[in-house]
């Protein structure tokens, strides 16, 4: 077996980040050799090799010759091409067991966490329909679905898309007119935008040559409020350009509470302005968690799933049992959402973050709830936190939230935390496999595992938020 060969394969399990996993036999050894490909236990797949490795391969699929039970039809037109939602095509019951077996998984093998009892995820009461915010991007260069090339539609207009990523294939964008992640006034938005400025003959910003003026639309969207805001991402200004578009839309979609143009003149491909000009509205958003406010700017961070946000942050406050006298550290704490939804049941917050617009938004969203016993601190914590604590006289903590990126930790937090040696530490995530590598090394410094609990808040992909209690 070789790269490029095609074969038979009988999927056996599930792995971590949606893998299908067969196993054939190894004629060099008298293991198994595995194969990953995106499938569900009971498929019977037709596949090609794509990589080849000593002891496995990845597999694209070419054809399923026998469909597992567990498989239901996609409810999206876009599935399998889009990077968006790729488990659409399995039962939502079957997604949340695979998800929690993904969090007990990673603490086995990557923490070496033996009987481990974890607590029945929180599934999501909408499994479509349910982001606040979604980044769609403009390219000249489309990339065509298979029905598209396979049907007598026009497809002359492969120089001008608005969409979504190819996985992979960073340079090309699906033409995408309904996305069942966000509400159908968002679609509207979409496909008007890409109809205003495709009939203008509008440039698109390239990566390649970084010239060109649009880059990409962003919508978020209030779930507890009616806010609504429509941000256009561009390389430069053009007053009477997107003053003509702002008019035009706010015709069709009245409803719009702000438009925004952000400025992107950086080469890095992010929906993110370095400046942004208010065209209608306040330039901003605010939606509530639980009895708070905040305050949501074009480049704030805010979680995407509101409804679920809700149902993370009462488990945080469930594990950490806090008392009024406690003191609470919350690292990564972004827009203080942690921190304000805790305020109310402690002495005191501490909140810790590097990016300074989020610092911002955090101050703001203090005075907008009237909390009057948090605290926000810049602070790099790829360095560690302790010289901003030991600077500012901060009290230490009784309790330590931590909630950090993808990537977890960073060694130099890790033994900052160790250092200060809270009673209870607080560990939520969107990645068990860094998760359970950074509380490796506070198990190793006295720490426990008292409780786990998965959240989802992400129906139909593979990324699962996960808590967990850890004591002294």
């Amino acid at each position: 077996m070789k790269k490029g060969s095609i074969l038979e394969i009988d999927i056996e399990n599930y792995a971590f980040e949606g893998k299908g996993v067969a196993r054939i036999d190894d004629e060099n050894s008298d293991k198994k050799f595995v194969i990953f490909a995106h499938g569900y236990p009971g498929d019977k797949l037709k596949v090609r090799i794509a990589r080849k490795k000593k002891s496995y391969a990845e597999a694209t699929v070419l054809e399923i010759l026998e469909a597992s039970p567990l498989r239901k039809k996609p409810d999206c037109n876009y599935f399998g091409v889009c990077g968006g939602c790729k488990t659409q095509d399995l039962e939502y019951s079957q997604q949340l067991l695979y998800k929690q077996e993904q969090v007990v998984d990673a603490l086995r093998k990557i923490g070496g966490f033996e009987d481990l009892t974890v607590e029945p995820i929180v599934p999501a009461d909408k499994t479509f329909f349910y982001r606040n915010k979604m980044e769609f991007s403009f390219t000249e260069k489309r990339w065509l679905t298979a029905a598209e090339i396979n049907t007598e539609n026009d497809i002359s207009d492969q120089k001008f898309a608005l969409g979504l990523h190819v996985p992979k294939v960073f340079e090309k964008v699906i033409n995408i007119e309904e996305c069942l992640l966000q509400s159908e006034i968002s679609n509207r938005i979409l496909n008007f935008t890409r109809d205003f400025f495709k009939t203008k003959e509008t440039s698109i910003y390239s990566t390649f040559s970084h010239e060109g003026f649009l880059r990409n639309l962003v919508i978020r969207q209030s779930y507890f409020t009616d806010d609504l805001m429509v941000n256009l991402v561009t390389a430069y200004e053009d007053e009477k350009l997107i003053t003509l578009y702002t008019n035009e839309l706010l015709k069709k979609e009245p409803s719009i509470t702000t438009i925004v143009n952000s400025i992107n003149t950086k080469k890095a491909a992010v929906a993110f302005g370095e400046y942004h000009i208010k065209y209608f509205g306040d330039g901003f958003i605010t939606d509530k968690i639980d009895d708070f406010q905040f305050r949501i700017s074009p480049n704030s961070f805010f979680q995407t799933n509101s409804q679920q946000a809700e149902s993370l942050y009462k488990t945080v406050l469930e594990f950490a049992e806090l008392k009024s006298t406690d003191v609470v550290y919350d690292l990564y704490c972004g827009a203080g959402t942690i921190s304000i939804f805790i305020s109310k049941y402690v002495k005191q917050v501490f909140g810790f973050e590097s990016v300074a617009a989020a610092i911002q938004d955090a101050s703001v969203n203090n005075s907008l709830n009237k909390i009057d016993n948090t605290s926000f601190f810049i602070s790099d914590l790829n360095k560690g936190f302790a010289e901003i604590i030991n600077n500012a006289n901060i009290p230490h903590p009784d309790i330590i939230i931590t909630d950090p990126p993808r990537s977890g930790m960073h060694q130099n937090t890790i033994q900052d935390i160790i250092n200060l040696n809270p009673p209870k530490i607080v560990y939520v995530s969107c990645n068990p496999a860094t998760q359970a590598r950074d509380i490796r090394l506070l198990n190793d410094s006295g720490y426990k595992i008292e409780k786990i609990r998965p959240v989802d808040m992400f129906p139909h992909t593979y990324h699962i938020e996960n808590v967990v209690l850890l004591t002294r």
